[in-house]
C-alpha cells in the first residue's frame, strides 16, 4: 500500500496510540484475577482448611422439612405471625419479644419476661438457623420448630393465651389473614387452624440462616479469616471444643452434661440449680444435660449459659474448658478462641429484619387481658 510522504508521520501516530490502548486494556483486564484464578493458598492454611471440613459444613440456604415444606407463602405468613403480638393474651408479647431479629435472635437478658411481668427461669436462645438443631428448648422437650412454635403461645408464663382456640379465633377474625392462610396452606378446608399458625413461624425461621466468612472460609476463601481468626480455629480444635461444637451450626446436635469436672454452680457462682433434661426425662442419668448451644452468632447473643448467668465471652472459654474439658487455658488461648468465635457472626436476612404491616383487628370490642 502506498501511503503518501506527509500522511506517514499521522499514519504512524495513529497506530502508535491504538497499540498504547490495546497495551493499556490488557493490563487492566489483568489486574484483578478473574473468579476461575487460583490464588495461592500455603500449605498451613490447606492443612486447616482440610481439618476444618472433617468437623464443619457451610450453612444452607434453607432448613428443608419435608413434613412442612418451605414456600414463599408460608414463610411470608409466619413472618407476620412471628412479629404478631395478639397470639397473646395480652395482646403485648410476640415471638420477637424475647427472640428479638434485630438483635441476633435473643433478647440479651439473663431470662425472658413474659406474661404479667413474670421471669422466664431459662435463657431465651436464639431462633437464627435454630431450625437446623437436633431437638429444641434447652432441654429438648420439642423435636423441631414446629413443635416448639406451639410452646410459648400456650404457656401461662410467656404468651399465655389460655387455649389454642383463643389464638386461632383472634387471627381467623381477620380477613386479611384469612387470605393469607388460604395461600400457604391451599390443600386445607380450614387453613386458620394452631398447628399451621405454628407451621408457618417455623416456615419463617427455617429461612432464618445466616452465613458468615467462616462458612465463606469453608468453601474454600482461605482469607476470609485472619490469622488471628485461623490461630483460634487451630486452638479451637486442639483443646477439645470440637468434641460438642461441630457441624454447620457449631454445636445444638447434642446433649452434655454442663459441669462434668466441676460443678456449674460452683465454678460460675450461679445460684440456680437447674437439673436440665431431667425435669423432662426424669432419668437420674439425664441431671444437669443441656442442648449444645450452637455457638454461631455468639458474640451478639449474650449473657450465656442456660441461665444467662455469664456476661463475659472470654470468661465462657475459660469457663468451658476448665469444667468441661477439664483444661486451663492462658490469656493467649483464650483470646485465640474469642477471635475465631467473632467469625462466625453472620449477616441477618434482610427480609427478616423488614417490620411487617399486621392486619388492622376487626373486632372493636377486643381489649387486651394482663389478668
Amino acid at each position: 500500500m502506498n501511503i503518501p510522504y506527509k500522511s506517514k508521520s499521522t499514519y504512524l501516530l495513529v497506530l502508535l496510540t491504538g497499540l498504547f490502548y490495546t497495551v493499556l486494556s490488557c493490563n487492566s483486564k489483568n489486574e484483578t484475577p478473574s473468579a476461575k484464578e487460583e490464588v495461592y493458598v500455603s500449605e498451613s492454611d490447606r492443612a486447616l482448611l482440610q481439618a476444618a471440613n472433617n468437623f464443619f459444613a457451610p450453612l444452607p440456604e434453607v432448613a428443608a422439612n419435608p413434613e412442612n415444606v418451605v414456600t414463599d407463602d408460608k414463610v411470608l405468613l409466619g413472618k407476620m405471625l412471628y412479629y404478631e403480638p395478639r397470639l397473646s393474651k395480652s395482646s403485648w408479647i410476640s415471638c420477637n419479644s424475647c427472640h428479638n431479629i434485630a438483635t441476633y435472635g435473643a433478647d440479651n437478658l439473663p431470662t425472658s419476661l413474659g406474661h404479667q411481668w413474670n421471669v422466664g427461669p431459662r435463657n431465651a436462645p436464639t431462633t437464627l438457623n435454630a431450625a437446623l438443631h437436633f431437638a429444641q428448648f434447652w432441654d429438648g422437650r420439642a423435636k423441631d420448630v414446629e413443635e416448639q412454635a406451639q410452646g410459648p403461645i400456650l404457656n401461662p408464663g410467656e404468651m399465655a393465651a389460655p387455649h389454642a382456640e383463643f389464638a386461632v379465633d383472634r387471627i381467623a377474625s381477620m380477613p386479611e389473614y384469612v387470605e393469607l392462610f388460604n395461600n400457604a396452606f391451599p390443600g386445607d378446608t380450614n387453613a386458620v387452624t394452631y398447628v399451621n399458625i405454628a407451621n408457618a413461624i417455623a416456615a419463617f425461621e427455617r429461612r432464618l440462616m445466616t452465613p458468615s466468612r467462616f462458612d465463606q472460609f469453608l468453601n474454600g476463601k482461605v482469607n476470609a479469616l485472619s490469622d488471628r481468626e485461623k490461630s483460634g480455629l487451630q486452638t479451637f480444635i486442639d483443646v477439645g471444643c470440637i468434641q460438642c461444637h461441630t457441624t454447620a451450626t457449631v454445636g445444638g446436635t447434642s446433649y452434655q452434661k454442663v459441669g462434668v469436672y466441676q460443678p456449674y454452680w460452683e465454678l460460675t457462682g450461679s445460684k440456680i440449680h437447674d437439673e436440665g433434661r431431667f425435669e423432662v426425662t426424669q432419668v437420674e442419668e439425664d441431671k444437669y444435660f443441656f442442648k449444645v448451644p450452637s455457638l454461631l452468632n455468639v458474640t451478639q447473643t449474650y449473657p450465656y449459659f442456660h441461665d444467662g448467668s455469664v456476661w463475659d465471652l472470654n470468661k465462657v472459654i475459660e469457663y468451658m474448658a476448665e469444667m468441661q474439658l477439664n483444661k486451663k487455658l492462658n490469656e493467649v488461648e483464650v483470646f485465640q478462641i474469642a477471635a475465631f468465635l467473632g467469625s462466625l457472626t453472620g449477616e441477618i436476612p434482610a427480609f427478616a429484619r423488614e417490620l411487617p404491616i399486621l392486619p388492622a383487628s376487626t373486632d372493636k370490642t377486643e381489649r387486651p387481658s394482663f389478668d
